[in-house]
């Protein structure tokens, strides 16, 4: 998805192994890592297969091995389940390992599995739930949002007036997908960032932008183009 190119990282984890730099494959991939570099928050949007959720957990990843960040923090909405996490059995990370596998299984591949298992054990990767969110407060914390297009606005408030000092946030999203009865609060956040000027960028990835196949590539624009058929009529 991403390619990588050698190098050695900082910090004691496992024996100073080796971790190659994230390198861009396209100049989208180029002006998000740019971004996630020098803004404390960053909107992500576009469809699957762009490595936008790749780049943000390997970024994450690596602020934390290089001690710049002192925890991970992973959520996104439930409206996708259409039942609160709270119904399902299990533990947290058990509730959330389906849609956060993809995540969990590039922050332990960058910082390795002895220090990924510490980390968790010691609540410094966290997965959080929209509802238990509200009271919480985040600094010297990566946190990535993800499918935010099924956040409603109070949602994205809440979220949003959550992040402290030295906090870095990803929101990730693709408004095309939203879940959704009423307009997505991804969406209206979006709209106020750009009226009012926000110091937020905004990073769209379009289906040109795809690297995970041309398979996927394929679906992605066949399924906009019966979208928009559907829309026109």
């Amino acid at each position: 998805m991403v390619e990588l190119h050698g190098g050695l990282a900082s910090g004691k984890f496992e024996h100073e192994r080796a971790l190659a730099p994230i390198k861009p494959l396209n100049a989208t991939q180029a002006a998000y890592l740019a971004a996630l570099k020098a803004n404390p928050q960053t909107i992500v949007l576009g469809p699957a297969g762009t490595g936008k959720t790749w780049i943000a957990a390997a970024h994450a990843a690596d602020l934390y091995r290089q001690r710049r960040i002192g925890r991970i923090v992973l959520t996104r909405p439930n409206v996708p389940a259409g039942r609160s996490l709270g119904f399902f059995p299990g533990s947290l990370e058990e509730k959330f390992a389906p849609w956060a596998a993809p995540v969990v299984e590039t922050i332990r591949e960058r910082i390795g599995r002895g220090a990924f298992d510490i980390a968790v054990k010691n609540g410094e990767i966290e997965m959080v739930p929209f509802e238990v969110m509200r009271g919480r407060s985040w600094s010297d914390t990566f946190v990535l949002l993800d499918e935010a297009q099924n956040a409603t606005l109070q949602e994205m408030k809440t979220f949003l007036t959550r992040l402290g000092e030295d906090c870095t946030a990803v929101i990730n999203g693709d408004v095309s997908q939203c879940d959704l009865r009423e307009t997505s609060g991804l969406a209206q956040v979006i709209a106020m960032i750009r009226a009012q000027a926000l110091p937020v960028p905004i990073v769209e990835f379009g289906a040109g932008d795809i690297v995970r196949s041309g398979v996927c590539a394929m679906w992605v624009r066949a399924f906009s183009a019966l979208e928009g058929a559907h829309a026109a009529v």
